[in-house]
């Protein structure tokens, strides 16, 4: 069901408010930039980091097609500024200066949907065709589930990357695009993706979000969210099973590292997560680089995250651990076209000695890939080569 407009106008905060002065502002400003910049390319991925599939797409473009006029829109204040500065162009993140570029820019592209200077008032803008700019969506990861934020209704984006077959087929079918805005081009970020984990011995356990799970956006949070948090089933299990003193045994006997990164958007409770295990590393952003971990870890458990699609076009071993399966089904995802139990690249878990005994069973097996897995691997991924951002930039270029 789509929302009304006093839905939509809700998304517009106290906070925003002023954005839509600078819009104004902003806007005769780029008419005179659009004479000279005709063609201009604005890549974003998250505010406060260069990381996923729109630095890699820039970085591409740079250093391959530098005829392209492009720029990167990132926080100045980012541990990866400087890295995306040696590259190329950038613009203060939600700046004015940013506000002129997206209104100059013939296409915008972010790996996020509210990659833009403002996201509730650019979301407003775009929805009701006042912004007629070409929004390209690279995506943050491979959709399995029914995104309905996704859908054309709630975007109006011009064009959808997708990286698997079915996965296309779905969307193109489910998500209400017309014909043509979806492309197959492959996730950018693959191109840097390959394994480095030979002579190594580390575990990477990486749980989704949780949106009923209440989340300050603030940099600190008050008593009543600490409490509110620890009470959760999501922070028992996991705190539970970094506490497991059969895997704290399993880890030590066997010299393995255990590195646990939960989703960004569970970052802010990092520290109330606890073992006593030297061989257990609670892992802060922006800290440790998720690409990297994936990259040079053998073993991956999650519960529903889609990274796990990352770790199986490794064709490395995967567990998924899900605990709260009916609850996250009725109160974040519903099912699209992908069953965890039918279709995954790994085992499903609902008990924390179930994965314990598992992450055992894979280590003795020499942490290689069931051949059950490695077929659905083969059989789920339509490109196995080094050449994503190419295939994005021509079909950007043919916008």
């Amino acid at each position: 069901m789509g929302q009304s407009f006093w839905q939509k106008l809700q998304r517009v905060k106290a906070k925003d408010i002023g954005n839509i002065f600078v819009f104004a502002l902003a806007l005769p400003v780029s008419a005179v930039y659009k004479r000279k910049r005709k063609d201009l390319w604005l890549i974003c991925d998250n505010e406060n980091e260069a990381r996923d599939n729109g630095y890699w797409l820039f970085k591409y473009i740079r250093e391959h097609h530098k005829e392209q006029d492009v720029m990167y829109a990132i926080n100045k204040k980012s541990p990866d500024y400087a890295r995306v500065k040696d590259l190329g162009p950038v613009v203060q993140y939600g700046s004015f200066m940013h506000w002129v570029y997206y209104l100059t820019a013939s296409k915008n592209i972010s790996s996020q949907k509210e990659g833009k200077p403002n996201a509730a008032v650019c979301y407003l803008l775009e929805v009701y065709g006042i912004l007629k700019n070409r929004r390209i969506f690279l995506q943050h990861g491979i959709i399995m589930n029914n995104l309905e934020f996704l859908h054309y209704k709630n975007t109006k984006m011009r064009m959808f990357m997708c990286t698997a077959e079915r996965e296309f087929q779905y969307i193109k079918e489910k998500f209400g695009y017309p014909d043509g805005w979806i492309q197959k081009t492959g996730l950018c970020r693959f191109d840097n993706l390959f394994d480095t984990s030979q002579g190594k011995r580390q575990i990477l356990v990486m749980p989704t979000w949780r949106n009923w799970i209440s989340i300050p956006t603030t940099g600190s949070y008050a008593q009543e969210d600490i409490t509110e948090f620890t009470g959760t089933k999501y922070f028992q299990c996991w705190n539970e099973f970094l506490c497991d003193k059969e895997l704290a045994a399993f880890l030590e006997k066997e010299n393995i590292r255990l590195v646990f990164y939960p989703h960004r958007g569970m970052q802010k409770f990092i520290q109330n997560f606890q073992s006593q295990s030297t061989h257990i590393v609670i892992a802060k952003w922006p800290e440790y680089d998720v690409q990297e971990l994936l990259k040079e870890s053998n073993l991956l458990v999650t519960d529903y995250s889609s990274i796990a699609m990352d770790f199986a076009y490794l064709r490395k071993p995967l567990l998924y651990y899900q605990f709260d399966y009916e609850m996250f089904r009725k109160g974040q995802y519903s099912e699209g076209y992908f069953s965890y139990k039918e279709d995954g690249f790994g085992k499903v878990c609902e008990k924390e000695q179930d994965v314990v005994r598992e992450i055992k069973q894979i280590t003795e097996n020499g942490m290689t890939m069931p051949n059950l897995y490695q077929q659905r691997v083969d059989e789920f991924f339509s490109y196995r080569d080094k050449n994503n951002c190419e295939r994005n930039y021509k079909a950007i270029c043919k916008l």
